[in-house]
């Protein structure tokens, strides 16, 4: 098949989802065509070393990805960032993603706006929408602007929903959320998200990752990545405050809400919580076996109610155990694998009593657990398990439209 591939962020962007079914559907022989924009993620300027300009091509064996400028800038400009974007795509991807056989759409809302353009331009190509976020217009608690841009969003994807032949969700209960906002059932099918398999894979720690993450023999639970407004860390300062030297909890990484959350820290004089600046993917899995649980927050906001943290699946490949701030899917997925622990989000009491039961449970119950997520993740949300069902998907968008055609 000739199949399109539109994403927002592409490696070397932490894209590993797009990425990596970019390169396995060229590996099976797909000739594939990627639109997206230069990587400026998470800072929000373009990587060193790169240029934004209009023929930006790369080709290597079946696989051509186009690049196309957007505007930077980040936090406040984040609307005319996904806007220029949308501009962008539309008038490159009209010449570059003719012809296709299938487009497959990575939907996160900076694409949401972006695929509804190129969709009006491409006409009928068989689509399939592999949602990411759902964000509504509904929480009062957000500004006005943002609740402006939500229920834009949220008209955008509710088009989408229309026009997709397959519309694809990460998680059992966001396909509720897509059925409630007009999409059609049997156009709906669950693939659980994985993650990049060629750096989170069960490691042994280095004795760097041990001074980084230990300092004796307490058990440590880690939550490695964004400290934003999502993750809800002052949750997790708060529990740990609470055990005093029972454990630690290491935070490693950065993000809008550091500040807060160090500042919560500080004010609670929480000395088991520690704070590590953000390291390289590639440390990450001697960083996670360094520590005893991975922790996954999770807020409880409407647009994270269908939704299951990268966090988790990238754990579980590293069979490491979890403990899991959330609700929904995610502390299912935790608490069917039996790999770790969970409770309700945003409770810091409960989250206290499951990091008080964590430190108790013996460490060969604790790889017991890590060992029950690593088969999890290889059953159910493996690269090639999901690979192969979207592959199963465009080959079904495909086959449907030439069913129509032969029938028209």
């Amino acid at each position: 098949m000739r199949i399109g591939i539109l994403s927002y962020h592409f490696p070397p962007e932490p894209a590993f989802i797009p990425g990596s079914l970019a390169e396995e559907l060229a590996a099976r022989g797909h000739e594939v065509r990627v639109l997206t924009g230069f990587p400026d993620y998470p800072g929000g300027q373009v990587y060193p070393g790169w240029r934004q300009r209009w023929r930006h091509q790369t080709r290597s064996d079946r696989l051509t990805v186009r690049r196309v400028p957007r505007y930077t800038g980040g936090g406040s400009a984040r609307g005319a960032t996904w806007l220029s974007f949308a501009g962008s795509a539309a008038l490159a991807g009209r010449r570059y993603l003719r012809d296709l056989d299938a487009l497959y759409v990575f939907q996160r809302p900076a694409v949401t706006l972006a695929a509804t353009s190129l969709l009006r331009l491409l006409g009928r190509v068989p689509t399939v929408l592999h949602v990411q976020d759902v964000w509504t217009g509904e929480d009062p608690a957000r500004p006005a602007e943002s609740r402006r841009w939500a229920g834009r969003l949220e008209a955008g994807l509710r088009r989408l929903y229309r026009e997709a032949g397959v519309v694809v969700v990460g998680a059992p209960s966001m396909r509720e959320l897509v059925l409630a906002g007009g999409a059609e059932p049997d156009r709906v099918r669950t693939v659980l998200n994985w993650t990049d398999e060629r750096l989170f894979r069960p490691a042994e720690p280095g004795p760097a990752a041990r001074r980084l993450v230990r300092r004796d023999d307490r058990c440590v639970v880690m939550h490695a990545g964004t400290i934003g407004v999502r993750q809800g860390l002052e949750t997790a300062v708060r529990a740990a405050a609470a055990l005093g030297d029972r454990m630690d909890l290491v935070l490693v990484g950065s993000g809008s809400e550091e500040r807060r959350v160090r500042g919560l820290a500080a004010e609670l004089g929480a000395d088991n919580v520690r704070f590590v600046e953000r390291c390289s993917p590639a440390d990450m899995p001697q960083l996670y076996a360094a520590a005893d649980y991975q922790l996954v927050m999770q807020r409880d906001l409407p647009e994270l109610r269908g939704a299951v943290p990268g966090k988790l699946p990238a754990a579980l490949s590293c069979a490491a155990p979890v403990v899991a701030s959330a609700g929904g899917d995610t502390a299912e997925l935790v608490e069917q694998a039996r790999a770790g622990l969970s409770c309700p989000p945003e409770d810091w009491a409960a989250l206290a009593d499951r990091f008080w039961l964590a430190a108790a449970i013996p460490r060969d119950a604790r790889r017991d657990m890590g060992r029950r997520g690593r088969d999890a993740y290889l059953g159910r949300m493996s690269l090639r398990a999901g690979v192969d069902r979207i592959e199963d998907c465009l080959r079904a968008v495909t086959s449907d439209r030439m069913k129509n055609l032969r029938n028209g």
